[in-house]
Order: structure tokens, then C-alpha cells, then sequence
């Protein structure tokens, strides 16, 4: 009996650790499925320019809303691959209906996961094709365990992080900002 309670009591102790470790970590925080896109966005360490674009788009509150939404989060470093000063032309005002239609491309409609992207790939015959809130086009393809997408200009982003859930959709980290034509 007391070897039984033994390992309930640790059992009970470990629970805490095990939950802990489901919540991805992005930018050096944990991200948790209870909050939305923008909450969790906010506190990774690896996505200040995102954050910094959306708000400068007008797109704190779209993110915020209800979705659901897949989005492809380029990271700081995915944004400093960009040609010098690109980052900083986009943020200014008078550019923010080409800031809003590269962000909106980085989100399509819906909660796809990885297997949802698989399956998707696997039917295209190893290629999906994704319609992107902006009206642009995304194609979803694997190389060896790599899930990579691919442009309308042809460049290739890899996703880093996949399946990090959100109350209103799950985001993926990728490593290449996608431009849309």
C-alpha cells in the first residue's frame, strides 16, 4: 500500500512538469492555447518585429478576434534577411496597405496544424496549395521532415515551429518572411 501511495504522490508531483512541457516554447517563453495569437505573439522574444508590424498594420484586433487563423510568424531574423531598411520603409504610414497585404499573407483561413498541412500535401501529391487572407497563394511542401512554403516569387521559408495553438488558431514559426507578387 505505501508503495502505491508512493508512486501516486509522485505522479501527482511530475503532473505539473508534464503539463508544462505540452506549451511549446517560441522567443524563449512558454506560449499557452488559452491565450489568443497577440497575447502569445507579444511575449516571444523572437517576434518584436511581427508585433511591431501588426500594430503599425492595424492588425491587433483582427489577430485578436475570433479566427481561427494559421499563420506563419516570421521571426526578428527572418525580417533582418530582408533587404537593408525594408523593415523600416514598411513601417512607415504612408506604406501600410503593402504592409497589411504582406502580413495578411502570412495568414490563411482556419486552424491547420501539421497533419492537417500533411494530409493537405499528400493529396496534392506532394504539394498544397493554401489561399491566403490577403487573396494570395502559399504552397505547402516537405523536404525530408521539413515543412516548407513557398512564395508567390518562388523564395522558400522552412517552419521552424509548427503547431503552437492559440484560443483562436495555431501559429508556425518560419524562418523567411513570403512576399507576395
Amino acid at each position: 500500500m505505501k508503495k502505491m501511495t508512493k508512486l501516486y504522490v509522485l505522479a501527482l508531483a511530475a503532473a505539473p512538469a508534464i503539463v508544462a512541457a505540452t506549451n511549446p516554447m517560441v522567443g524563449g517563453h512558454e506560449m499557452f492555447p488559452t491565450k489568443n495569437i497577440i497575447q502569445n505573439a507579444i511575449n516571444s522574444d523572437d517576434h518584436t518585429t511581427l508585433v511591431a508590424a501588426v500594430k503599425a498594420a492595424g492588425l491587433v484586433d483582427t489577430l485578436q478576434g475570433p479566427g481561427p487563423f494559421t499563420v506563419f510568424a516570421p521571426t526578428d531574423e527572418a525580417f533582418a534577411k530582408l533587404p537593408s531598411g525594408t523593415v523600416d520603409t514598411l513601417l512607415m504610414t504612408d506604406n501600410k496597405p503593402t504592409l497589411i497585404k504582406i502580413l495578411t499573407y502570412h495568414v490563411v483561413p482556419g486552424r491547420l496544424g501539421s497533419k492537417e498541412i500533411a494530409q493537405a500535401i499528400e493529396a496534392g501529391s506532394g504539394k498544397a496549395e493554401f489561399n491566403t487572407v490577403s487573396g494570395g497563394k502559399l504552397w505547402a511542401s516537405m523536404s525530408g521532415k521539413d515543412l516548407l512554403l513557398t512564395d508567390e516569387k518562388g523564395n522558400m521559408s522552412k517552419v521552424t515551429i509548427s503547431n503552437v495553438y492559440q484560443s483562436n488558431g495555431v501559429i508556425h514559426v518560419i524562418d523567411t518572411v513570403l512576399m507576395p507578387n
